[in-house]
């Protein structure tokens, strides 16, 4: 009798996973962001992060991708700017507005080399629109390899300021 009630367990923990990914696979995508006419967005990047107990650093490269989201409008990107860990500014990426236009996207690195940002490194990028347009997406993905081992991950962008 007592291996018939591990094999029930374990019939009904498959049959939870399924109703679980079933319930999901029919699940709607979720609601899109509100429109807005402008933000200010906060992206964390890395350009190094610390392995092992003697914290050893682990320099890498960060992209900065910004994707206009919005398939009818374009939108102006009015700073692009890299903060190091202390929030100091490390560098302005652009000289003056730059237009993305409609689902167009564009890219800011910091190469590998480059430690000026430290490890709380950030981006603060702020756009705006004529309309009120779908928010575009920022994302950073880091990469970076040493020896026979390799990293990736990503961070993604916060609003700290919109414009209605």
């Amino acid at each position: 009798m007592h291996g018939n009630g591990a094999a029930f367990r374990r019939l009904a923990f498959v049959a939870m996973v399924l109703v679980i990914l079933a319930a999901a696979a029919i699940a709607p995508a979720g609601t899109p962001p509100a429109k807005c006419t402008g933000q200010s967005v906060y992206v964390p990047v890395y350009s190094h992060i610390y392995i092992g107990d003697k914290e050893y650093p682990f320099l890498l490269t960060a992209t900065v991708s910004i994707r206009n989201t919005d398939p009818h409008q374009s939108i102006t990107l009015l700073r692009v700017d890299y903060y190091d860990s202390a929030g100091q500014l490390v560098k302005s990426y652009l000289e003056q507005p730059l237009s993305l236009g409609t689902l167009a996207s564009t890219r800011y690195v910091v190469r590998e080399l480059d430690k000026s940002g430290g490890s709380g490194a950030k981006f603060l990028v702020q756009w705006q629109a004529k309309t009120a347009v779908s928010p575009p997406l920022m994302e950073a993905v880091m990469i970076g390899t040493q020896s026979a081992q390799g990293i990736s991950f990503t961070s993604r962008g916060q609003v700290i300021e919109e414009q209605p």
